[in-house]
């Protein structure tokens, strides 16, 4: 019995221990599964941190409010490049030449150059053929402001600078390049300090010509010719000497109230550049035209001071730039015309001569001392000087 129970208990033990090591395999399987699972969790954590959040979901209200802002940065953008126009600068400009004259079609180009140059910020408006009064008038308009522009002859600004009276001394040039030689470079350089005296900006020279006689009683050769004409002439002291000299009897009559004076035989004859003579058809009562050439003088493109001091700095030079090119254009033109005119001159009747200018010249003297006189002697005496240094 006893033994029975050994036997009994060994099998038990035995059974036991078997079951013992089984169940504590079974533990072991479990812990490394647990730590499998554990190291994967710790894995895709670490995953989980470096991978960017989720957006967040966008409610209606900020959907709206975004829409607004990107609304008004867009006006905002367009409002800044779509700016408000700025009002142009308009430059009233007045002279004397008549419509399609070389002076007129110079300050038309002058005046487009100017506004398209300046995309439009400054226009030029050209007022012809006396629109806003006399030459004189003009330019004193234009010292005063209400004319902004104007391109008066050195006769007319002789009034308020002597030196201007010097250009117009008789036979003080040889010829157009001699002109432009000096009134470009010299004379302004003496003279242009007087105009801004005035209120006035100078802005270029441009042209007007030389001067010639005609008359409707005979050929004019020499300066017993001339002698007894009753001849009509600015009121410029330099050209009334200059034909008294000649003998001539001379008149002041308006510009305006020529071509009738001359039909109505109040005067015989006059003087003036060809393109003055071809343009206003003053060939209708004169039949004699002599190329006496006894004076030069030109337009001269002046602007108001308190104009030019509201332009920019820009503005200013592409004025000053363009005034210089289209007095250049004007020169080209009259000089391209002069043969041309003469021809047609000479198809409305006019019978034309070409007196020896030296022999007009030799009678100046009177003249001379009269200019001296109204102009100054010093004046006069530098005039000539710097005439003779620019000479060829």
């Amino acid at each position: 019995m006893s033994l029975e129970i050994t036997k009994l208990r060994n099998k038990t033990t035995t059974h036991i221990r078997c079951i013992g090591g089984i169940e504590m395999k079974s533990v072991m399987k479990r812990l490394l599964g647990l730590l499998i699972v554990c190291s994967m969790l710790l894995a895709l954590v670490a995953c989980a941190k470096e991978e960017p959040a989720a957006p967040k979901a966008t409610t209606k209200t900020e959907t709206k409010t975004e829409a607004k802002e990107e609304t008004k940065e867009e006006t905002k953008t367009e409002t800044e490049e779509v700016a408000e126009p700025v009002e142009a600068i308009e430059i009233k400009l007045a002279h004397y030449a008549e419509a399609g004259h070389p002076a007129d079609i110079a300050a038309n180009n002058f005046s487009k150059n100017v506004e398209e140059r300046t995309g439009g910020a400054v226009k030029i408006v050209v007022y012809p053929a006396n629109a806003l009064g006399s030459p004189d008038e003009v330019l004193e308009q234009n010292i005063l402001g209400t004319v902004d522009m104007s391109l008066p002859t050195q006769g007319h600004l002789s009034k308020y600078s002597q030196k201007f009276a010097t250009v117009m001394l008789p036979f003080a040039f040889d010829d157009a390049e001699h002109c432009y030689k000096v009134l470009d470079g010299p004379f302004m350089d003496w003279a242009s300090p007087d105009l801004e005296a005035q209120n006035l900006v100078f802005l270029s020279n441009w042209d007007w010509g030389f001067r010639n006689i005609t008359n409707n009683q005979r050929p004019v050769n020499t300066p017993d010719d001339v002698a007894g004409l009753k001849l009509r002439t600015p009121p410029e002291v330099q050209l009334q000497a200059a034909m008294e000299a000649l003998g001539a009897n001379v008149t002041q009559i308006a510009f305006s109230e020529l071509i009738m004076s001359l039909k109505q035989g109040v005067v015989d004859g006059q003087e003036n550049p060809l393109s003055v003579i071809y343009y206003n058809n003053l060939f209708e009562a004169q039949n004699h035209l002599a190329m006496t050439q006894h004076v030069y003088n030109s337009m001269v493109n002046v602007m108001s001071k308190d104009v030019w001091d509201t332009l920019t700095a820009e503005q200013q030079a592409i004025i000053k730039e363009e005034s210089v090119a289209a007095g250049n254009e004007m020169r080209q033109m009259m000089n391209d015309q002069a043969s041309e005119l003469i021809t047609k001159l000479e198809g409305e009747g006019m019978a034309v001569t070409y007196p020896d200018r030296t022999l007009f010249q030799e009678m100046m003297q009177p003249a001379y001392d009269r200019i001296a006189e109204y102009a100054g002697e010093e004046n006069v005496e530098y005039f000539l000087k710097i005439c003779a240094l620019n000479r060829e």
